[in-house]
C-alpha cells in the first residue's frame, strides 16, 4: 500500500500519475464515489487509488458514532484494503490530505474533522509499505518498504 500525504491542489494526483503507468481506477469522493464501492472500481491486475477521505470522514461525523468509533470503522477498512492487497497482488494508493499544519479551527465541527482526519492519516501512514509526502508538486518518500 502506498499512501500519498499533502495539501489541497499540491500535485498530489500528478505524482501519482507519474509514478505509475497504466491504467489506474479512481475511488474518489470528489467525483461522488462512495469508498464503500470500492470493489466494484478495481478492475483485475491494475491498480486502485482512493482519495477524498477528509469527505468521507466528514460524512461519517453526521452519524452518531463516537470519535473513537468513526477511527476503528475506517482503520478496519484499511487492513480490509491492505489484505485484499497480499491477495490479489494488485497495489492500492491512497490520497489523504494534510489538513491544518498545526492550525486549529475555531469551529468545533472542523476541528473534530480535522482531528479524526489526522489520527486517520497516522493509521494508514503506519499501515503503509512506501509514505510520500507532497507540497509543490514534487515529493519525497518517508518510508520505504523494508
Amino acid at each position: 500500500m502506498q499512501l500519498f500525504i499533502g495539501g489541497a491542489y499540491s500535485g498530489k494526483r500528478k505524482i501519482v500519475r507519474a509514478l505509475h503507468s497504466g491504467e489506474l481506477n479512481w475511488v474518489s469522493s470528489y467525483y461522488g464515489h462512495n469508498f464503500t464501492d470500492w470493489k466494484s472500481y478495481w478492475e483485475r491486475d491494475t491498480l486502485i487509488v482512493l482519495e477524498g477521505w477528509e469527505k468521507w470522514i466528514t460524512k461519517a461525523l453526521l452519524s452518531d458514532q463516537n470519535d473513537d468509533s468513526i477511527r476503528q470503522f475506517f482503520y478496519s477498512f484499511l487492513l480490509e484494503l491492505k489484505e485484499e492487497e497480499r491477495k490479489t497482488g494488485n497495489q492500492v494508493v491512497i490520497i489523504m490530505l494534510e489538513m491544518g499544519r498545526g492550525i486549529v479551527p475555531v469551529n468545533k465541527q472542523e476541528r473534530r474533522l480535522r482531528d479524526i482526519a489526522g489520527w486517520i492519516l497516522q493509521d494508514a501512514a503506519k499501515l503503509a509499505d512506501e509514505v510520500y509526502y507532497v507540497w509543490h508538486g514534487m515529493n519525497e518518500k518517508l518510508k520505504e518498504r523494508v
